[in-house]
């Protein structure tokens, strides 16, 4: 990657059928199951939230990654960040869109990985239930050589990310890792081995720890908490923290409306384009990479539970992009990259692809903004 500012989106695979999907949800469930059964939830609310040109498309047919990749590449976007389950043991989902645009050679958008290190739960993926559905595990240095080998054919591709000749990673709960230096060690030197110079590892999500940020391996911190950063400014009159915040909170959970997405009776409903006019990026350190948001309104997975950015429109987005940019070009010790969620998120009602109600809009936002750097 060259030094000019770069804009990477996350890419969500679910977007076929597998067969862990169709025992928990029903057969041929995908991602457009819940985006098709969503309800307006109060006066005004848009849903459902439905796909424009792109229609409800099935990642096993190839033309629709090639149309992804172009629309993708002629509005500015730089690459995707596929997520990549591989939950201990070799067991991974979602692995077929990536093994097929990795064949496919007419799809030249560069890519990388974020591996989506989480349990899954009911209640994070639609289900009325709190239950694990699959648990993330970590089983040591031969699980993670396995790990390493099923990678290698995309680090080896031209158009796998690489920076200073090392393929980028990202990890999304990279501090879960229970043996963090041992795994970090086995990449690399496998890495190494193989003829690249190290792996170029990212951690992304809210990740406090001193242990990530001074590790000399990780290069990059994406900033996952662009929802905290702007969460309760409507809402709340006091510091989360302080001791009227957390007596705050109890009534407004009493109630039914709290961040605790167990515990929430109704949605949690934000102003997009208030939040955004009062969000103001701190890099906390010289790893820090921002991460930035068109929309979002979760309401197909999560229904009373779901958390909704209203008012997200693309003058808005705009607004934060280009927020987002101002405050990087401050910051130029820091990985000059921007990371967009998401490209695909549709069930979350987070995405870039064109929509029934504003086209291509959302991205002609970004193609804008990279046109002014």
């Amino acid at each position: 990657m060259s030094n000019s500012i770069k804009f990477l989106a996350y890419y969500l695979p679910q977007f076929h059928p597998i067969p862990e999907n169709d025992a928990w949800w029903g057969k041929g469930f995908t991602e457009w199951t819940n985006v098709t059964k969503a309800k307006p939830l109060f006066k005004g609310h848009y849903q459902p939230i439905l796909p424009g040109e792109l229609g409800f498309y099935d990642l096993r047919l190839p033309e629709v990654q090639e149309q992804q990749a172009k629309l993708a590449e002629d509005y500015g976007i730089d690459g995707f960040i596929y997520y990549q389950y591989w939950f201990g043991n070799g067991k991974m989902l979602l692995e077929k869109p990536a093994e097929a645009m990795l064949k496919n050679k007419n799809i030249s958008l560069p890519f990388c990985f974020c591996w989506a290190n989480e349990t899954w739960k009911g209640i994070w993926h639609g289900l009325d239930n709190p239950y694990v559905l699959i648990e993330q595990t970590y089983q040591g240095e031969e699980d993670y050589i396995a790990y390493f080998n099923y990678l290698l054919p995309f680090f080896k591709d031209e158009r796998y990310i690489k920076v200073n000749n090392k393929p980028m990673f990202h990890i999304y709960r990279l501090d879960h890792i229970p043996d963090l230096n041992n795994f970090i060690e086995i990449f690399n030197k496998l890495a190494i081995k193989m003829g690249f110079n190290g792996i170029h590892f990212v951690a992304t999500g809210n990740v406090d720890s001193k242990n990530v940020i001074n590790n000399e391996s990780i290069y990059g911190v994406v900033g996952m908490d662009v929802f905290n950063d702007i969460r309760y400014q409507q809402k709340t009159y006091y510091d989360r923290q302080s001791f009227l915040g957390k007596l705050e909170n109890r009534i407004l959970a009493k109630s039914g409306y709290t961040d605790v997405v167990e515990h929430r009776k109704k949605p949690l409903i934000l102003d997009y384009s208030k939040g955004i006019m009062k969000f103001n990026v701190l890099f906390p350190h010289s790893k820090y990479i921002q991460c930035v948001f068109p929309n979002w309104d979760n309401t197909a997975r999560s229904g009373l539970q779901s958390l909704i950015f209203k008012n997200a429109n693309p003058q808005a987005w705009f607004n934060h992009f280009n927020n987002a940019i101002k405050e990087l070009k401050k910051n130029k010790a820091n990985p000059q990259l921007i990371v967009i969620k998401s490209w695909n998120e549709w069930a979350e009602g987070n995405h870039l692809e064109p929509d029934a109600k504003f086209g291509r809009e959302w991205l002609e936002v970004i193609q804008k903004i990279k046109n002014q750097i």
